[in-house]
């Protein structure tokens, strides 16, 4: 395409790549380069496939196509290939199931959830009251909209399996879809059933993943783990240390007027890998459960650990656990915690070096990293995405807005960043990116970026453009933003403008053929090239 360079799908690791050891592929998720949320089992937003390489500037709709789903689509799922060599999109939403063909984004098919289903026109309608809005109008625009349209976390997350099944967590249940026909790509979606947990698995599902032997791994906010095989015959459950105490934190976070979910014992989803480990952050701990074929274990003595993190804010982490390391690397889980301005942290995963003496200040003898994301300058910092690891490399992102309007409540703040974070009085500014030497066994900066904006994306980094892609605004418009992975400059930005291409909290895609697809406030874009 003019003035664009997408890869084909062949492209994997290129010559300038980071060819860190890739994360293991997970032989149960679905055969396709974007089978679950975070991108693979280890939750790493990273990918082999090139992304595009720019050059800047403004976007017109010939670049953009677009397809409206509804409300509270965080994220997407591309199917492995049918019988005729096509490939279909799986998206959860809050009002529906939808499935729309890879290539032309045309709604193949829908399972509702609830009625009546927004409409496209109802949906043009809130776009452009976000589009004409501006400053506290619009920031009392965005937490009408939130409280309309989203509502704690459960169905959030999700993951298509190697037989083309979307599983889902609800409140109650972890629910299967599928198709009707599974030769069709055209065919209707069904609820193939849904496993309804028992009474004493308290709270809702937040987090989904499935190990390396093919058993969907949930995680309730009352921090319940539950395995269960796929097709929902059996289960293990075991209830994480410290749980007996989630219920009245939950209730406490809503009595002081967080919003649900924002604020829950467990908020975030799971990382696994290929042992048999579980990775989890409650409130104030980092939890690796075991799962061995036939047992969930807590036990130390069978790999399982639990390990405090700082949590000055007492509201924890807001990222799902990222794995760092593979084959023979140094092996981390990684986080974000919940002090005010929060810290990087590195856990070692497996045994803790002999003599290994931890940082300054860390609270557990497992952390091997911890530094504070200050952004530059900054006293203050939190995000609510995943650490992006390529490689050795850990980034973050600044999520809290340039401003609240007075008197906002204090659960809106997330708010601005997700549905009004393109006007430049509420648009969050800077990058940061640390990483571990592993010749020196230390954890430090590598750069940081005060000027660029990641308003609410989760990014992902593509390991042969040694690129790393997030949506973010300028000047009041939305972005496509690409940045050197290893200067932390920006490569190039692509100008969408409108809320209708706003990622609202979802995560960043590559899809097969290298383009950029995110799901946004009521339907998901995929960018097909840069400006003319």
């Amino acid at each position: 395409m003019p003035g664009s360079t997408i890869a084909p799908s062949t492209s994997v690791v290129g010559e300038t790549g980071i060819n860190p050891v890739p994360a293991p592929i997970n032989p149960f998720l679905a055969d396709s380069i974007v089978p679950i949320g975070h991108g693979n089992s280890a939750q790493t937003d990273s990918t082999p496939v090139a992304g595009p390489t720019g050059p800047s500037g403004e976007l017109d709709e010939s670049r953009l196509t677009y397809q409206h789903l509804g409300p509270a689509h965080f994220g997407i799922a591309i199917s492995p290939e049918y019988p005729d060599s096509r490939r279909v999109i799986w998206s959860n939403g809050r009002d529906r199931i939808s499935k729309i063909d890879y290539e032309t984004f045309e709604v193949l098919a829908e399972l509702p959830l609830e009625e009546p289903l927004q409409t496209a026109a109802e949906a043009d309608g809130e776009i452009e009251t976000l589009d004409t809005l501006e400053g506290r109008p619009l920031a009392d625009a965005a937490i009408a909209m939130a409280a309309r349209y989203q509502a704690g976390l459960a169905g959030a997350y999700y993951l298509l399996d190697v037989d083309n099944t979307l599983f889902v967590g609800g409140a109650e249940s972890i629910i299967a879809y599928r198709d009707v026909d599974p030769e069709d790509p055209e065919s209707p979606i069904e609820l193939r059933d849904e496993w309804v947990k028992p009474p004493e698995l308290t709270g809702a599902f937040v987090g989904a993943n499935i190990t390396f032997d093919g058993r969907i791994v949930m995680v309730t906010d009352e921090g319940w783990i539950a395995v269960v095989s796929r097709d929902f015959s059996s289960y293990e459950a075991v209830a994480m240390e410290g749980s007996e105490a989630a219920a009245a934190h939950n209730q406490a976070m809503l009595d002081a007027g967080q919003r649900p979910g924002s604020a829950s014992w467990v908020r975030n989803s799971i990382a696994v890998d290929e042992d048999g480990g579980i990775y989890v952050a409650s409130v104030d701990h980092m939890h690796k459960v075991v799962w061995d074929g036939t047992n969930l274990s807590t036990d130390e003595a069978g790999g399982a650990w639990v390990e405090p993190y700082l949590n000055g804010s007492t509201r924890g982490t807001g990222a799902t656990p990222s794995l760092m390391g593979f084959g023979d690397e140094d092996r981390f889980v990684v986080i974000t915690d919940g002090e005010d301005l929060m810290n990087v942290v590195l856990f070692w995963r497996d045994e803790i070096p002999e003599g290994w003496e931890p940082p300054l200040g860390a609270p557990s003898e497992r952390i091997a990293g911890q530094l504070p994301a200050d952004i530059g300058d900054r006293t203050a910092v939190q995000t609510e995405q995943s650490v992006v690891v390529g490689g050795y490399g850990a980034f973050v992102v600044n999520n809290d807005p340039a401003s609240i309007p007075e008197g906002y409540p204090n659960a809106g703040t997330g708010v601005l960043s997700g549905y009004a974070g393109a006007d430049p009085a509420f648009t969050p500014l800077g990058i940061q990116k640390f990483e571990w030497d592993p010749e020196a066994d230390l954890f430090r900066e590598a750069w940081v970026n005060t000027e660029i904006s990641s308003a609410n994306a989760v990014p992902i980094v593509s390991t042969a453009t040694n690129l790393v892609y997030t949506v973010g605004a300028r000047d009041g418009s939305w972005t496509l933003e690409a940045i050197d992975w290893d200067t932390g400059e920006s490569a190039f930005h692509w100008i969408s403008g409108s809320n209708r291409y706003n990622s609202v909290f979802s995560g960043i895609n590559i899809d097969q053929d290298g383009r950029v697809v995110h799901t946004t406030a009521f339907g998901v874009v995929r960018y097909d090239g840069g400006p003319e």
